[in-house]
């Protein structure tokens, strides 16, 4: 008896030493006499969301018989994994569960594994695979039963889940119509948000560039609000000016629109009368800007002006018109002397003698002025 009390003093403090003298229980050893521990056994990890409860050592059922043991438990992000030792001759398909369920009353756990419900099976479980998340989970708690029947026994919460069903029931009683156009509204909303998904955080990314632009350039933003001060005291010295100047723009738009509306019906009407000139100029067509082009003919016609110049010298014909009638229409036509040289004319006509009878130069037969005889060129040179 003593001797196997020494070697277990003796296993048990190699133990501590091989363990770095960190002592977590019996449990951070292979007890004697679970399963999954003989030759063949395979190893499959499996992605738990839950393990309280769990410990090494803890049991491995396949349809509520002892197959294995829990060899393992360490953290994975933001779960656990939990690794588990499992006779040779368990035989579970490859898309096999795993649950944690609790063995007794007092709160022992073990690892529950079978055939996915309601699925058939696929392929089989095999040493050194991993059951995922979605495949895992955890059958309900003695706690979480007891309490369940404590708010069935004591009410709980029903007595106030009722009144607000009541309550409910008296807000929205008569109005499912409203309620339902309210609802018809709020998905076409959301409907519309959801279309708009991209443009939104486009624009949000659009107001992040523009928060950090504004940021990188916060000193410059403040001396700018810093030298706005100046400016933003007189306006607040000239405010009532402002609000004067302001009240009587106000007033000199009523006048204006008061100015138009009295005005709309001559206004219309002179559009109206406008309408014929318009027309007629429309009609014109190319005659009027042809007919401008005669403005230009002078001294020569646009169309023939290349013509009228040859090298250094140009070809010229003037007619000038000086009779008196022709100058009375000329110059005095609309003048308080209209007609004067007109009546002139008329008053030489009718004198007897050479003033008489001198009529239009232009008509008027082309006449040698009296000349004396000739002298021999001799005679006029002696003299």
């Amino acid at each position: 008896m003593r001797r196997a009390f020494r070697a277990a003093v003796v296993v048990l403090a190699a133990g501590l030493a091989l363990s770095g003298c960190a002592f977590d229980g019996l449990n951070q050893f292979a007890l004697p006499g679970t399963q999954g521990r003989g030759d063949g056994a395979y190893t499959v990890r499996i992605q738990l969301r839950d393990v309280t409860g769990v410990e090494p050592n803890s049991p491995v059922m396949v349809r509520d018989a002892d197959v294995g043991t829990v060899t393992g438990l360490r953290v994975e992000g933001d779960h656990a994994l939990v690794t588990v030792s499992v006779n040779r001759d368990v035989s579970l398909p490859g898309n096999a569960h795993a649950m944690v369920g609790q063995t007794t009353v007092l709160g022992s756990k073990h690892i529950e594994l079978g055939p996915a419900p309601g699925q058939p099976s696929v392929g089989r479980l095999a040493d050194g695979d991993t059951i995922p998340l979605p495949r895992s989970g955890s059958f309900p708690q003695t706690e979480d039963v007891l309490a369940s029947l404590s708010l069935l026994l004591n009410g709980g919460g029903l007595a106030q889940v009722r009144t607000i069903t009541t309550e409910l029931n008296a807000t929205l009683s008569g109005r499912t119509t409203d309620l339902r156009g309210l609802l018809e509204q709020l998905n076409t909303f959301v409907g519309g948000l959801d279309a708009q998904k991209a443009d939104i955080v486009s624009a949000i990314d659009g107001l992040d560039r523009l928060s950090t632009r504004l940021n990188a350039r916060r000193d410059t933003l403040g001396k700018a609000i810093e030298a706005l001060d100046p400016t933003l005291r007189v306006l607040n010295d000239n405010r009532d000016q402002l609000v004067h100047t302001l009240d009587a723009l106000g007033r000199f738009g009523d006048v204006a629109g008061d100015v138009v509306r009295d005005s709309h019906d001559d206004l219309v009407a002179n559009l109206d009368n406008l309408e014929p000139t318009l027309r007629a100029l429309a009609d014109a067509g190319r005659a009027l800007p042809d007919s401008l082009l005669l403005a230009a003919t002078v001294p020569f016609p646009l169309s023939t002006f290349r013509n009228a110049v040859q090298g250094d010298f140009a070809n010229i014909r003037v007619t000038a018109d000086l009779t008196l009638d022709t100058l009375d229409r000329g110059f005095l036509s609309g003048t308080p002397l209209e007609g004067t040289l007109s009546g002139l004319q008329g008053i030489l006509n009718q004198v007897p003698g050479p003033a008489g009878q001198s009529g239009d130069p232009l008509l008027a037969p082309l006449q040698l002025p009296m000349m004396g005889p000739l002298e021999p060129a001799q005679g006029r040179a002696g003299r």
